[in-house]
């Protein structure tokens, strides 16, 4: 799946609460100009209309694949590349019929009792995390560490890309490159910085150092 990884290279979510005022568009536009290979709409609190008109306008404005967090209903009437889902949204593989062909649904892991009830689903790719600790998801439990995430990671099904998510930055986006990660997947490294491009750009240099 070499096309594939490449759009997991460097997933940017674009999560309300990091973009504090920010125009989401122009913020989106200004990472994938530093190297994001994929955008992430995670807009949590808003209404499904809300959240369709944001994505809708990052599908039209930005050169790369645009997916929905949760909200597979969304993503389809916005026009977007796939959905992320986690494990308390409906089972992926009661949704893969229902969506179009080259439709990415990827799904989230954080624990082997959740890759066990993963591992038959027809998943794009996984997201394992937290790697390390992350005020991004209060709930997302421990961080694995880049040896933690490894060992989940090879859980996944055989040719099944493994992105790397949580507490991601410049400095240690290495390692779970060397680990084996297809790519990662930040918020607040690239949004809550000022600069998304010269984030982005940073992140995509370690990513290119360190690629498995």
């Amino acid at each position: 799946m070499p096309i594939l990884r490449d759009q997991l290279r460097l997933m940017v979510i674009a999560d309300s609460r990091f973009l504090k005022g920010q125009d989401v568009v122009a913020a989106c536009r200004r990472a994938v100009a530093g190297g994001a290979t994929l955008v992430q709409v995670r807009w949590k609190a808003a209404p499904a209309a809300t959240v369709v008109a944001v994505t809708r306008a990052l599908v039209a404005a930005v050169p790369v694949g645009v997916i929905v967090n949760d909200r597979v209903d969304v993503a389809l009437a916005a026009g977007a590349r796939g959905a992320h889902l986690g494990q308390d949204d409906l089972p992926l593989d009661a949704i893969r019929p229902h969506v179009p062909p080259g439709f990415l649904l990827g799904i989230s892991v954080g624990s082997e009792p959740e890759a066990e009830r993963a591992y038959p689903w027809p998943a794009d790719y996984w997201s394992v995390g937290p790697c390390f600790a992350t005020a991004t998801k209060p709930d997302a439990g421990s961080a694995l560490g880049p040896a933690g995430w490894a060992a989940l990671a090879r859980l996944a099904p055989a040719g099944v890309p493994v992105m790397a998510i949580g507490g991601i930055t410049a400095v240690n986006a290495g390692s779970v490159m060397a680990a084996g990660a297809a790519g990662v997947a930040v918020a607040a490294a690239v949004f809550d910085t000022g600069d998304p491009t010269a984030a982005a750009r940073a992140l995509g240099v370690a990513l290119a150092d360190n690629r498995s």
